[in-house]
This record gives C-alpha cells, sequence and structure tokens, in this order.
C-alpha cells in the first residue's frame, strides 16, 4: 500500500473546503434572495392594498359629496342627494373612512405617494366642505373643485404605479361619455 504524504494530499483537502465554503456561500446567497424577493412580493401586496383601499374610500366619499352638492344645485348629477341629517352622517362616515385607511398608506408609501395622497384628501375634504355647505360658491366654485380633485386624484395614481414600479403611462381618462351626456366641451 503506498502511503501518502500530508504534503501530497494537502491541495485535495484545499480544494474540498474551498468547494464546500462556495457551495455554502452560493447556498447562502441563494436563500436570501429568495427569501428578499419573497418580503417584496409580500410588501408590494400590501402596498397595493393600502394603494386601492385608499383611493377607493376617498372616491366614495367624493362620489357622496357629488351627489349631495347636486341636490344643493351645485351640480348636475343624475342621482342628486338631499342634504339632509341622514345623507350628511353617510358622507361624515365616509370622510371617517378615508382617515382610517390614510394611516395604513402612511406606514406603507414612499414620500411621493404620501404627498399625493394628501392632496387628492385635501382636494376631497373641500368638496365636502361644498356638500355640507360650509364653502360659499356656486356651480363653477365647485367645478373648478372637483377638477382639482380629479387632478390631484390623477397624480396620487401615478405616484402609487410608480411606487410599485407598474410601467406604462396608466390608463387616460375618457371624457368622451360626459361630454356626449351634457354636451359640454370639457
Amino acid at each position: 500500500m503506498i502511503r501518502m504524504s500530508l504534503v501530497d494530499q494537502l491541495p485535495t483537502l484545499i480544494g474540498v473546503v474551498v468547494g464546500a465554503g462556495l457551495s455554502f456561500t452560493s447556498t447562502s446567497f441563494v436563500e436570501r434572495s429568495r427569501w428578499r424577493r419573497g418580503q417584496a412580493v409580500r410588501w408590494d401586496e400590501r402596498k397595493l392594498t393600502a394603494y386601492a383601499e385608499f383611493g377607493n374610500a376617498v372616491k366614495d366619499m367624493v362620489l357622496l359629496a357629488n351627489r349631495i352638492a347636486a341636490g344643493r344645485g351645485l351640480n348636475d348629477h343624475p342621482q342628486p342627494m338631499e342634504p339632509t341629517e341622514q345623507n350628511l352622517a353617510a358622507l361624515a362616515e365616509a370622510a371617517a373612512q378615508c382617515s382610517l385607511l390614510s394611516e395604513q398608506l402612511r406606514l406603507l408609501a414612499d414620500e411621493d405617494t404620501i404627498t399625493a395622497s394628501r392632496a387628492m384628501n385635501h382636494r376631497a375634504y373641500r368638496l365636502e366642505w361644498f356638500a355640507y355647505g360650509r364653502l360659499d360658491g356656486g356651480p363653477d366654485a365647485w367645478q373648478a373643485a372637483y377638477l382639482a380633485y380629479r387632478d390631484a386624484r390623477d397624480e396620487y395614481l401615478g405616484r402609487a404605479r410608480a411606487s410599485l414600479q407598474v410601467e406604462g403611462p396608466g390608463i387616460p381618462r375618457d371624457r368622451s361619455w360626459h361630454n356626449a351626456v351634457t354636451n359640454d366641451p370639457a
């Protein structure tokens, strides 16, 4: 039997140790990358939910404000609501829901999205004040406030899409149906 000296076996041992180390390092890197991807997906799902829920809550509040404002003669919404105590309470509840969901959004969103959400929220609350009768102004003032809200909503949606890394410009607002119904060139 031929005995190999330690010096002869050293390159083999070094190769085994280096191979094991590289295997451990690459496996650790792959597992860490997988974990990070999983975390990113998890947080993106939560951000998407927060962005959508907040946006929908604001939209619901604006719809109520729009209908109540129509009841005050500020716009021509086809389903006006009288500014009764019950309807104003529903508007207050919708506003409270917006406030509640804004906290979740502030925990998850980036600075640009939070800034855009606040701007949209402020524009929506202006519409709420019109619906309550707290702001003076006729249909022109309402229309200006509504258009400011709509622009702020578009900015919010754009910032949310960017935060979620959704590519593309989004879907442009279709104004043709409104123009065809009201003969308004807006």
